[in-house]
C-alpha cells in the first residue's frame, strides 16, 4: 500500500505472467510500479507499459525468439538458491545498516 515495488523477470515473451501480477500490484495500490528486465520482444512491452510506471529492459532484439535464447545458462533458479540468496541479501544489509549507524 503506497509503496514503490520493482517488479523483477528474467525476461518476458508474451507477458501473460508478468501482466497478472502488475495488475495484482495496482489492485493492491501500490503507488510507483517498476519492470526490470534483461530482455523482451518490443510489442510486449509496448502492451505492459500500460500497467506499470516504469520499464527497464536491456534488450528488445529483433526478430524475438525465446527468452532462453539470450542466456549462456537458462537453468531454472531452485527455491532452496532463491531462499539462500535472499537470506544473504538480508544480512548484507543488516550489516550495513549496523556500519552506517555506527
Amino acid at each position: 500500500l503506497g509503496r514503490t515495488v520493482i517488479v523483477v523477470d528474467d525476461g518476458i515473451a508474451t507477458g501473460g505472467t508478468v501482466r497478472v501480477a502488475l495488475k495484482a500490484l495496482r489492485k493492491d495500490r501500490a503507488a510507483h510500479v517498476v519492470l526490470a528486465v534483461p530482455v523482451a520482444p518490443r510489442d510486449t512491452l509496448a502492451l505492459i507499459k500500460a500497467d506499470v510506471d516504469e520499464v527497464v529492459c536491456l534488450a528488445t532484439p529483433e526478430p524475438f525468439v525465446a527468452v532462453g535464447r539470450y542466456y549462456g545458462d537458462f537453468a531454472q533458479t531452485t527455491d532452496a538458491e532463491v531462499i539462500r540468496l535472499l537470506r544473504e541479501a538480508e544480512q548484507f544489509e543488516s550489516k550495513s545498516s549496523m556500519r552506517s549507524a555506527g
